[in-house]
Order: C-alpha cells, then sequence, then structure tokens
C-alpha cells in the first residue's frame, strides 16, 4: 500500500511542511564534483585519448580513434528510413509541431532613427556552434532531441554536435532517426563528463562549441556547471515536477496517471495535488492505490510518490495559485471548468497546461512548445528552453554629427561625475 503524504492549507503547521516537501539540495556533492574536475582537467589536456579511456572505462566500448564514434549521415537517414510506419510518423508529426512552434519565437533585428539622424537598433545573430547532449543507458530520448536541437535549426545555428553514450556498443536507431529529422549536423557516440568537456574545449575530432544544452546525470550536471562561462548553458536541471490544481471536475484517474507520469521519471520526481475539498483529494488518493500495481515501473512511481509527492487540501482555487506561484511549478496543469479565471493569477510555472484534456505527456512530446523547463522553483526567474536561447544581441549605436553634440555633453558630465578623464575628452573632441 502506497503512503503519499496528505496536507492541508489550513493546517498551522502547513507552510513548514510545504517546505519541507518542496526542499530539493541542489548544491554540487563534492565527491562527483571532484571526479569530474579531474576528468573534464584530463580532456582538456590530452584530447582524443583522454575520451577513447573514458569511453572504454564508462560505457565499455573500445575505439581505436574518436572517428569510430561518429555516426555518419548515412547511418542517420538509414536509421530514419528503417523505422516502423506508425513510429517514424509520429517522430515526423511530432518534430514538425516542434519546429512550427519555435518558427515563431525567432528574434528579428531592429533600429530606429532620431531626429538629429542618431541611429540606434539591435542586431541578431545566431550562434555558430552549439553541442546537444542526449542521454542513453537507461532509455532512450529522442524527443530530447527534437527539443534541443530544432530551436538551434529554428535560430540559424550554424552547426550542431550531437553527443550520445551507447553502453557496449548499443546504438538507439530512435535517437539517431530523430537527429537527422532534426538536422544535427554531426552525432558522436561519446556521453558522460568527458563528452561535455570535448564539446567546452575540443579535442581533435571534436570541435568546441559555443554553448552546451541538454540533460544528463549528476556528472553531467556537474561537468555542464564547471564549464559554464567557457562556454554558455543552458540550465542545471534537478527532477521532474508537475503541480496540479483541480477543482473536483476531471475524472481521478486522470489526474492520478498524470502523477504517475511524472514520478514514473526516477524516485527523486515529485508530483503535487492541489484541490478545495476532501472529497476529490479522497478520490484521486483511492484512484491512486487502485492503479499503481499496474504500472510497469511502480516501484519507481511509489518511491517519488512516496519522498516528494503530496495531495494537498486547499480552502479554495485563490489560495492554490498562491501556492502555485509559491511552488514554481516545472509543469503546472490547471485541470478547472474555468481555467482562464487562474491562469492571469499565475505568476512563476515553467509550462501552463490548460484544462482537463491537456495532459502534460501531451508536452512532453508532441504539443509544440520545449520540454527543457526550469525545475526546484527557477521559473521564478527563468523560462523554458526556446530559439532566444540560440540567438545573441548586438547593440548597434550610430551617432550623427549633430547628435554628438549634444550626447557628447551629457556623457562628459556623467564621466567627470566618476573620476574618467579621458571618456569626457574622447566626447569632448567630437563636439569640437
Amino acid at each position: 500500500m502506497i503512503s503519499i503524504r496528505r496536507l492541508n492549507s489550513a493546517s498551522s503547521t502547513f507552510n513548514a511542511e510545504l517546505d519541507a516537501l518542496l526542499a530539493f539540495e541542489s548544491a554540487q556533492d563534492p565527491a562527483i564534483d571532484i571526479i569530474v574536475a579531474d576528468i573534464l582537467d584530463d580532456v582538456k589536456k590530452r584530447g582524443d585519448p583522454a575520451l577513447l579511456e573514458y569511453t572504454r572505462r564508462f560505457d565499455r566500448v573500445h575505439a581505436t580513434s574518436v572517428a569510430q564514434l561518429e555516426f555518419t549521415r548515412a547511418e542517420m537517414d538509414a536509421a530514419l528510413e528503417t523505422l516502423p510506419t506508425a513510429q517514424r510518423s509520429a517522430l515526423e508529426q511530432a518534430a514538425s509541431r516542434v519546429r512550427s512552434y519555435h518558427e515563431r519565437q525567432v528574434a528579428k533585428s531592429w533600429s530606429y532613427i532620431e531626429d538629429d539622424g542618431t541611429q540606434l537598433g539591435q542586431h541578431v545573430t545566431p550562434l555558430d556552434r552549439v553541442g546537444v547532449y542526449v542521454p542513453g543507458g537507461k532509455a532512450s530520448y529522442p524527443s530530447s532531441v527534437l527539443m534541443n536541437a530544432l530551436p538551434a535549426k529554428v535560430a540559424g545555428v550554424g552547426e550542431i554536435i550531437m553527443v550520445v553514450p551507447t553502453p557496449d556498443g548499443e546504438r538507439n536507431q530512435l535517437v539517431l532517426a530523430a537527429a537527422a529529422l532534426a538536422g544535427v549536423d554531426r552525432v558522436f557516440g561519446i556521453g558522460g563528463a568527458h563528452a561535455i568537456g570535448a564539446l567546452a574545449y575540443g579535442t581533435e575530432t571534436i570541435p568546441g562549441v559555443d554553448k552546451i544544452v541538454g540533460p544528463g546525470n549528476a556528472y553531467v550536471a556537474a561537468a555542464k556547471r564547471r564549464v559554464f562561462g567557457i562556454v554558455g548553458i543552458d540550465m542545471v536541471a534537478g527532477p521532474s515536477e508537475i503541480l496540479i490544481v483541480c477543482d473536483g471536475s476531471t475524472d481521478p484517474d486522470w489526474i492520478a496517471m498524470d502523477m504517475f507520469a511524472q514520478a514514473e521519471h526516477d524516485e527523486m520526481a515529485q508530483a503535487i495535488l492541489l484541490a478545495p475539498g476532501a472529497y476529490f483529494v479522497n478520490d484521486v488518493a483511492a484512484s491512486i492505490a487502485r492503479h499503481l500495481e499496474s504500472m510497469p515501473r511502480r516501484d519507481v512511481i511509489a518511491a517519488a510518490l512516496e519522498a516528494r509527492g503530496a495531495l494537498i487540501e486547499v480552502r479554495d482555487l485563490n489560495e492554490a495559485c498562491d501556492i502555485v506561484n509559491k511552488i514554481a511549478p516545472e509543469h503546472l496543469e490547471l485541470s478547472v471548468a474555468q481555467p482562464a479565471e487562474l491562469l492571469s493569477r499565475i505568476r512563476h510555472a515553467g509550462a501552463i497546461f490548460i484544462g482537463s484534456y491537456t495532459s502534460e505527456a501531451l508536452g512532453d512530446y508532441c504539443a509544440g512548445p520545449n520540454h527543457v523547463l526550469p525545475t526546484s522553483r527557477t521559473a521564478r526567474f527563468s523560462s523554458p528552453l526556446g530559439v532566444y536561447d540560440f540567438q545573441k544581441r548586438s547593440s548597434i549605436v550610430s551617432v550623427s554629427k549633430k547628435g554628438a553634440l549634444k550626447l557628447g555633453a551629457i556623457a562628459a558630465e556623467l564621466a567627470r561625475g566618476e573620476g574618467l578623464t579621458a571618456h569626457a575628452r574622447a566626447a569632448e573632441y567630437r563636439m569640437k
């Protein structure tokens, strides 16, 4: 029998209980950090030989050159061509929807001219080269390929380098097919912290990139933290999360399965329900108990729900919105009869799924918006991965002779106030 915590917002201890539920130690494990630091330093110094050594050690793949670990374009295309018809159709439709959504995010360059002829503006350009890390080993993630590579492609990134571990040499055809569909330029069968090092520093075979995106295990996350500043990164994500607000109008079996869908990711995933009144909360609890045994990953689901899950009874939906903004969840479902009334009150959430028919699982694969989302309350200050993460903005300043007189006087006055005489004179010389 599963034991999932029950909370009530009317309790005097509720805030403390909620804080304890949300607590997640995101600080780097010192032991992992030491190991990763050594691996990154080795890859930086030795390049390809270090990659080959770590690939033999961790993935049990023996190669005499890193070039042997690269998948050819023909292999990627063949993987796509040989997929079962239904699987290929689903992958292509998902890719089309993700691409279409992200095409609407493309930022444009702009400028304007002031009365004195001074021109100001913004010049938008894509990154030159991006690295995409795709997890491998326990499972395959073609959806991760689409969500990370397609926005980069839409942004106009010049070259996309993908790395994916292939434990014991096992190559996942669905991942390679997704790479072909997404327009990935090169794919290497390596993973772990050493793959992050290769992308950050470059080796004899793998070119260095400007930004690294994509999820990974604790060692990959630690490596991304360490190379940030040398390259850009998307984010350091924590365990997956879902927060469901329900008014009791949705089938409790649907809600239970949505909670399962997050909990089956891993034992640290978090699934929380907010609902007014004990009646519906009791129904969902009963549904969880009834369906758990039929789930292939029931042990993982049970562990996640017992460790970090909760069924929370709230006074009303207004209070539910206040709790949502405190939690700032990765995924938020507004499974209520009148979701528009709640949406205006939501300030912090990675992705918002509106209405009873909108399961979060659709967002993971094919709805269109990106599934790379801020976790661990970082939705308070960050956003989903998108085209904007693969574009840069340069300021444009073109000052006219007349404008130099006006702006020069302002700049000189402020520069002298800061004690920077050369700044003042540089502006004043152009005023003469």
